[in-house]
Parts: C-alpha cells; sequence; structure tokens
C-alpha cells in the first residue's frame, strides 16, 4: 500500500500536465519581480509606464526563460541517448563553447551581416564541433560515466581558449562578452523572436522521439530494427546544435540545464525519451525560471548573471549526479 502511493504521488508530481501548471504559476510570479513595482491588482489598471515593462520586458523576458529551458533540457536529454551516455550535454560536449566561437569568427569577419548570418554561421561551428566530440567519443577506450563528460569538457575548454584567444587578438571581447555569460536581463520584445524558433525544433525532436528512443539502445540494434543510425544521428546532432545557438545567440550561455534536469527526470520515469521528453521540457522551464527569480532577488535590487546561479547549482548537482553515476 505505501509502495503504491509513493508511486502514485511520483506520477503526479512528474506528471506533464501538473509540471505545465506549475510552470504557468511560476510564470505569473516572474512577471511581478523586478525593481519597478508591479502587483497582481496592477493588471486592471495599468500606467503607460507599468504597461510598457510588463509588454515589453517582463513578458518577452519569461517567454525566453521557457523556452530557453526546455530547449536545453531537451538538447541535452537527446544528446544522452544518441551518445548513450547520461552526462553529456551541450555543456559537456563542446557544443556550447563550439557556438561562441562561430559567433566570434562571423563578428570579426561578417561584422556587417545580418542577424540571421550569423547564426547560421555559428550553428554551422556547433554542429561541427559536436560531431568532432562525437567522432572522438568513438576512439576513447574508457568510456565511464565519469571519463566521457570530463572529456567533454576538457575539449570546450580548448576551444573556448581558441575562442578567447581570437577575441583578444581581434579587440571584440567586448562585442562577444554578453554571449560569454547567461544574462536575460537585456531580452526585450525585440530579440525574443530568435528563441520562439525553438517551437518549431522542439517539435521535430517530438515527432521522432520514437527514433531517438531506440537509438538510445545502440548502433546495432537500432539498424536491426530498420533506423537509418547515421541519418538519425546527424538530425539529432543538428538539432542540439541549432538549439543551443538559438539560445546562446539570445541570452548567452547558461551552463548544466541540459544535464541535470535530464538527469534527474530520469531517476524517476526511467529512460524511456518518449516517457521523458515532456517532462524533461517542463522541468527545465521550471529550473531557469526559478534560477532567474533567485538571481533578481539575491542582492536585489542589483541582478546577478543567471548563468552565475546556474552555475553554483548546478555545479553541486553536477557532482551528485556524478557520484551518484560513479557508484551506480
Amino acid at each position: 500500500m505505501i509502495h503504491m502511493t509513493h508511486s502514485a504521488r511520483k506520477g503526479k508530481v512528474f506528471n506533464p500536465l501538473f509540471l505545465a501548471l506549475l510552470v504557468v504559476v511560476i510564470a505569473v510570479l516572474s512577471l511581478f519581480i523586478g525593481v519597478q513595482e508591479l502587483h497582481l491588482g496592477d493588471l486592471f489598471s495599468l500606467t503607460d509606464s507599468q504597461r510598457m515593462i510588463l509588454w515589453h520586458s517582463r513578458i518577452p523576458r519569461t517567454i525566453s526563460l521557457i523556452m530557453a529551458g526546455s530547449t536545453l533540457s531537451v538538447c541535452g536529454l537527446l544528446m544522452q541517448h544518441l551518445t548513450q551516455n547520461k552526462f553529456v550535454s551541450p555543456t559537456t560536449a563542446g557544443t556550447m563553447a563550439s557556438a561562441r566561437l562561430g559567433i566570434i569568427v562571423a563578428i570579426i569577419f561578417f561584422s556587417q551581416s545580418a542577424l540571421i548570418h550569423k547564426t547560421v554561421i555559428a550553428f554551422l561551428f556547433a554542429t561541427l564541433g559536436t560531431i568532432a566530440f562525437t567522432l572522438f567519443l568513438r576512439t576513447v577506450k574508457l568510456k565511464n560515466s565519469i571519463m566521457v563528460p570530463l572529456v567533454g569538457m576538457m575539449f570546450g575548454n580548448i576551444v573556448s581558449s581558441i575562442s578567447t584567444f581570437a577575441a583578444v587578438q581581434y579587440e571584440v571581447v567586448q562585442n562577444v562578452s554578453s554571449w560569454m555569460q547567461g544574462n536575460f536581463s537585456l531580452i526585450h520584445s525585440g530579440n525574443v523572436s530568435l528563441l520562439l524558433l525553438t517551437l518549431p525544433l522542439l517539435a521535430l525532436i517530438a515527432l521522432f522521439g520514437h527514433y531517438f528512443s531506440i537509438m538510445g539502445l545502440g548502433k546495432e540494434t537500432s539498424e536491426k530494427l530498420g533506423i537509418p543510425y547515421g541519418v538519425m544521428e546527424l538530425l539529432g546532432i543538428s538539432l542540439v546544435a541549432l538549439g543551443t545557438t538559438l539560445v546562446i545567440l539570445t541570452a548567452g550561455s547558461i551552463p548544466f540545464v541540459g544535464i541535470i534536469i535530464p538527469n534527474l527526470i530520469s531517476i524517476k520515469l526511467g529512460d524511456h525519451f518518449g516517457n521523458t521528453l515532456f517532462p524533461t521540457a517542463f522541468a527545465g522551464a521550471i529550473f531557469l525560471l526559478v534560477m532567474d527569480i533567485l538571481a533578481r532577488t539575491i542582492v536585489f535590487p542589483y541582478e546577478i548573471p543567471i548563468s552565475v546561479v546556474t552555475g553554483a547549482v548546478g555545479s553541486v548537482l553536477f557532482i551528485y549526479l556524478l557520484l551518484k553515476g560513479g557508484k551506480g
């Protein structure tokens, strides 16, 4: 009886509908947090200043937090299935670092180009970087749960060092500083549209969710079941690279979301991609919304970059997951 009660409670807490409702509740709370006072009762008698802040700052920021959290979490989940390793994510596979390098290259050599051109360049670098990590991973003989993310983080640090050197060499450090550190304070109605492109991206991942679930069983098993493994692997890497690029171009680098959220969800719901996809997306949105609220309230009225908060909380959870994985 106790076991059944616990299982029922767990199912309720991680039910996608419950998590979606929780996203809405926290998102509404997020709208009323900031230097400019705004209360629920003010919605019926907004001043011009309050209306401008709500529609041009608070709402776009909240939407971007939801989309970024969902995208990074789902990209992490997809990476883990493609590599069959629980500790691989855009952070630990060099995807974020490669996207940043692409942005720096775009700024240096294509400074007058439109944002879409910079997006394409960053996406290509992110894709190539992730493919390079995947190919390198196949040559590593020791593929335990701890070695793989450490190798990925070393790879990412090498790419980041190249990015920093190029930025200093061409004197564009100030131009790329916003993409080096995640921060949603500059999000407004004019630049949130790029993150909305993650909606069709997430829809594509859900559409091919069945194939990605099977790919988690390995290449040989997937091919025996008729899955074109190479094609689907390239598609998965491309989707991860594009999602990561869109987040970085809009809000900057946000560490650990793509690794800790999928792992925490899988501990409760198992490793089936289809069963964990939507809970992971909603949990990622919840996590980033909460981290942003903390970033805005810890030293109120000042604001800490969200990457600092997610880095502090995420590193603790990452160490916990590593120790848990190492024992398992």
